[in-house]
């Protein structure tokens, strides 16, 4: 069959009455006047008038413009009638003027074709156009066929463009919208809305494509018919979003897509339990009830587990989920009820080939078996798992008609979280691991949101918080496969090192690590403390100068100390812990018993004989990386041999699940002193080479599959390990800048410094360096016990500059000093 013959009027000027008004909202109740341009195409068989060329046999197009001009337009200037709600009500004038018309003996059309433009458009835009179709019925009625809505050359200014010069300020974008109604019985369109909410979104991403920036705006024209409510279809937006700046030699750049809610969904991913990629995806953790620490690194032990959780489900053998980076642990006040105890929260991401709906029934399914109880809205938990972030998916797994309210996420999935935005305990474990990734909604990223709502915010400072586990453990397996969880010892609290909005109430101290060095030639103390009675009169001493932490080792790492084999370093450690967690009676007696242990070694087998024994952290001068750490990464059998320590090491804190103290060493403490290839920054090379140096080994350390969670970590810039007297006096000066949130680096390899945040543990206690200060500048030379004076200076210095904790010999001197300086700084 041929196509139809076809008569036209084209841009038919008339001035109508909207009461939707035109560039700007009509003032009161009455209709504004303006011009419109109507086009008519009408299907007519013109075979007997091109034959006869007689007029009379066909149709008077002038006779039909001139019908829609009176029929459409006002009687006179002061009259009101008629007037139109809205535009597509002009085109349903129309068509009953055409297609049933009065009187029945007037000719009888079959169809028409309708467009009306709006000539003075809502701001913004150039033309608003409503263009539809309709036959004749046997009903002698008229039914639509087809019906569009058009917002033509809506203009914004954005940050749009991959090159460096479009990331600095605003261009032209050019957008182009196609709203394709025909299938709904609702047809009218809020226009000047929609433009609004187009125009005020667009302005304020910052995309680096249009196929992204095209695929946002399709997004938001659906959530916005949906929001308005009353369509009954599924709608299809088509967008095209074009650049006039981008190329010299062509008018613009333009992508043109077409969409619909389902388009939004990764329905594949989402239906099927796994899929054949690998997905990266966020989740925020909280406890308030129980043993929140053990509560949250069960979970973390079970989210690597499916399997053995979902052990009669749908998920296949292939599947699979690692932790690969974890945020800090953080106390923070409950929000929504707040008449209960404050929250642990934290966040991981994750990879895995869970699809999202069989991530939500994992998590659930932990939450079950962690031991979370029904409970109110926003009430107690014992553990609460949120999935966040997936990929950089929208999911909202609601009814379209239930997206109006976030009073129904019971049971649904929505990603990202609805309500991030409004949640510190959320946006600063995120800001902790993925500052820069942009959200898919609301299109900036976590760091800017964070800011934002910091600045808006007068919730109390977030916490950050350090756990010791309470070791011999008598916890056991929840499910096979899964290693236990111990208990907590103790946790300390310490400020965040970002500038707080307001003092916190709860001021954070300098924390007091005794040194006992259970060695016969440690440089200052050797002989002095390996036996059982002198070490257990050690640490009652230590007891009564109320010290948080005693550091026990059992190898010297001073220059030149003698070879020492690993049963023989266990002899001398595990004998001293044990026999300090089998204290008797007595107040000084249960203080020690319950006073945390780190275990000062770098050897994997020490770790857990002395953990499993009682301790409850490591002390590890190389950083998981051995004696012959340096240069690192090293080459050949060195770098196979610094990988197994490093292996080793990662393995067994995992399991053991304790605080560990990470220090930057360049193998020998006597050598390697040369920074010069740092010299470029302006804050001093030894600081940038310990950020870089010590970065790197934290980085392998707490990313990537089988890291350690980020919020074990303590960082000790290692004063004088490899450094000159003036570098040690450097990294004392400058303590903050250790774990500065800046950039590090340079060139392409500058980056946010690995070491951001972490907190710091500061030796300086008795070393040479302050010895050779004391000879250069009075000729006085001095031994390593007498010292004191000389580490007291040094210990205030590290306290002023935000240590959390400080390594000491003279444990009631440095007491007294702590105490003082953390009045005068803290």
């Amino acid at each position: 069959m041929s196509d139809p013959d076809l008569i036209r009027v084209n841009d038919l000027l008339i001035n109508v009455l909207l009461h939707s008004g035109s560039r700007w909202p009509p003032k009161g109740t009455k209709p504004t006047a303006q011009p419109i341009l109507v086009s008519l195409a009408i299907p007519h068989d013109i075979k007997a008038t091109a034959m006869s060329d007689d007029l009379s046999k066909s149709i008077n197009y002038s006779t039909l413009a001139s019908n829609l001009r009176t029929f459409l337009s006002p009687k006179s200037t002061s009259d009101e009638k008629p007037a139109f709600e809205f535009l597509e009500q002009i085109l349903f004038r129309s068509f009953d003027m055409l297609l049933s018309p009065e009187p029945p003996s007037a000719p009888r059309l079959s169809g028409a074709h309708l467009k009306v433009v709006q000539l003075k458009p809502p701001l913004h835009c150039k033309t608003l156009v409503v263009e539809c179709e309709a036959i004749t019925g046997t009903d002698k009625a008229w039914n639509l066929t087809k019906f569009l809505h058009r917002i033509e050359d809506l203009e914004c200014q954005t940050i749009i463009g991959v090159n460096p010069a479009e990331r600095l300020e605003k261009q032209l974008v050019r957008i182009n919208i196609s709203i394709d109604t025909s299938n709904s019985s609702k047809h009218s369109l809020d226009y000047r809305a929609l433009i609004r909410r187009l125009y005020e979104r667009v302005e304020s991403t910052s995309y680096l494509t249009l196929e992204a920036l095209a695929s946002f705006i399709a997004f938001e024209a659906l959530q916005h018919l949906h929001s308005a409510g009353g369509f009954d279809w599924d709608p299809k937006v088509c967008v095209k979003a074009a650049k006039p700046c981008a190329l010299v030699y062509a008018d613009s750049s333009e992508v043109e897509i077409s969409r619909r809610f389902e388009d939004y969904v990764p329905e594949e991913t989402f239906n099927q339990p796994v899929s054949d990629e690998v997905h990266t995806a966020a989740i925020a953790l909280g406890s308030n009830v129980g043993d929140s620490f053990q509560n949250i690194e069960l979970a973390m032990r079970l989210l690597e587990a499916p399997l053995e959780v979902m052990k009669d489900s749908v998920f296949p053998e292939n599947t699979f989920l690692s932790v690969v980076d974890t945020s800090f642990l953080y106390q923070s006040t409950p929000m929504y009820v707040v008449d209960q105890p404050p929250f642990l929260n934290c966040a991981c991401l994750i990879e895995t080939n869970i699809s999202p709906a069989n991530l939500l029934q994992l998590v659930k399914k932990i939450e079950e078996v962690v031991g979370r109880q029904p409970s109110f809205r926003n009430g107690p938990r014992a553990i609460d798992l949120d999935i966040v972030l997936y990929d950089h998916s929208i999911i909202d797994t609601r009814l379209l008609i239930e997206r109006q309210t976030l009073d129904n996420l019971k049971g649904h999935l929505v990603v990202p979280h609805p309500r991030i935005t409004e949640r510190e305990f959320v946006l600063r474990p995120l800001f902790d691991m993925i500052p820069d990734y942009i959200h898919p909604s609301f299109h900036k990223t976590i760091g800017t949101l964070l800011k934002e709502l910091l600045s808006v915010s007068t919730d109390p400072p977030m916490d950050r918080v350090i756990q010791f586990p309470r070791y011999p453990t008598h916890s056991s397996s929840i499910l096979p496969g899964v290693d236990p969880v111990p208990s907590t010892l103790t946790h300390w609290k310490y400020n965040s090192t970002t500038p707080r909005r307001v003092p916190s109430n709860n001021k954070d101290r300098t924390r007091l690590m005794a040194t006992l060095n259970a060695t016969p030639d440690s440089f200052s103390d050797g002989s002095t403390h390996n036996t059982i009675p002198s070490a257990l009169a050690y640490t009652h001493d230590a007891a009564r100068a109320r010290v948080d932490i005693m550091d026990i080792g059992g190898y010297s790492t001073r220059p030149g100390a003698a070879f020492v084999s690993t049963e023989e370093e266990i002899n001398r450690v595990v004998p001293i812990v044990q026999a300090m967690r089998s204290e008797g009676d007595g107040e000084e007696s249960q203080y020690i018993r319950d006073l945390p242990i780190s275990v000062d070694t770098f050897r994997w087998e020490v770790v857990q004989k002395a953990v499993l024994a009682g301790a409850n952290c490591i002390n590890d001068v190389y950083a998981f990386t051995g004696p012959g750490n340096y240069p690192y990464p090293a080459f050949g059998e060195q770098k196979e041999r610094t990988a197994e320590y490093m292996q080793k090491m990662k393995q067994t804190a995992r399991k053991l699940a304790v605080p560990i103290i990470l220090m930057h060493s360049r193998g020998d403490a006597g050598m390697n002193k040369d920074y010069s290839a740092y010299e470029y920054a302006q804050d001093g090379s030894v600081l940038e080479g310990v950020r870089i140096e010590l970065g790197l080994k934290v980085d392998e350390i707490v990313k990537g599959k089988g890291g350690i969670r980020r919020w074990n970590i303590i960082v000790d810039p290692g004063i004088g390990f490899s450094k000159t007297v003036e570098g040690n006096l450097e990294l004392l000066r400058q303590g903050t800048a250790v774990t500065a949130d800046i950039i590090v680096g340079k060139g392409i390899a500058s980056k946010r410094n690995p070491l951001a945040s972490y907190p710091q543990l500061v030796g300086t206690s008795r070393k040479s360096f302050l010895g050779t200060i004391l000879s250069n500048e009075r000729g006085l030379s001095t031994q390593a016990k007498a010292r004191a004076w000389a580490t007291a200076a040094a210990v205030t210095c590290a306290v002023q500059q935000g240590a959390l904790a400080v390594r000491v010999h003279d444990i009631h001197e440095m007491s007294d000093v702590v105490t003082i300086a953390d009045a005068l700084w803290r």
